[in-house]
């Protein structure tokens, strides 16, 4: 095979990639549209009970998650910038800030959804059962919600510390950069998916 025709072989497997990626995303934008069009439906259903919910809710927390997820949107961007521009040592540290940014998210998230836990109030718990409809509705919605973003949090770090890896032993390098690439566009997803998810659940009014 001549070096033209790999590199075509290269080039199609690279488009197929990252077009794989491109209708993954898709999938994954109809999964959160169609939660959040329940979301609207019980709002406006139950408006008072979802205002009030979110007062239990600490903005503080999640202002503080929406700075760190827009920080890491740029310094995984910055770690594509330096992988094409054959900074190798440069890419590998702005990957682990994501990563750290990430685990910082994580954290936040685990104190929230630990005093909600403290006060018993859970999925399935004898004080989610006490609830009217609407309170029950805004606090499942909640915790569905920002679990499965949570989730999608956990499957893009596994996405980035592969990346890490390949790039430090060069599999991924400036000619060859397209899971790089793949796993940030999946992590500007999940900053995406938060910059809808914090006003809906956090400052309702």
């Amino acid at each position: 095979m001549s070096e033209k025709e790999i590199h075509t072989e290269v080039h199609r497997d690279d488009e197929a990639a990252k077009l794989g990626m491109w209708l993954f995303i898709f999938t994954e934008l109809l999964l959160f549209g169609g939660l959040f069009l329940v979301y609207s439906i019980f709002r406006a259903m139950y408006p008072t009970n979802f205002r009030e919910g979110s007062l239990e809710l600490s903005v503080t927390i999640g202002a503080i998650n929406t700075i760190v997820l827009l920080f890491s949107s740029m310094t995984v961007a910055m770690a594509l910038t330096a992988i094409q521009k054959n900074n190798k040592k440069l890419a590998m540290q702005m990957i682990a800030v994501t990563l750290f940014l990430a685990t910082l998210f994580l954290f936040n998230k685990y104190i929230e959804w630990g005093a909600k836990f403290h006060h018993g109030l859970y999925p399935g718990s004898e004080l989610m059962k006490l609830l009217d409809r609407g309170d029950l509705m805004y606090f499942s919605l909640y915790f569905f919600m920002t679990g499965l973003h949570a989730v999608h949090i956990i499957v893009g770090m596994i996405l980035l510390i592969i990346a890490f890896f390949k790039v430090r032993n060069e599999s991924i390098h400036y000619q060859k950069y397209v899971n790089l690439e793949n796993g940030a566009l999946y992590w500007h997803l999940v900053d995406l998916i938060w910059i809808f998810l914090f006003p809906l659940m956090y400052l309702i009014t």
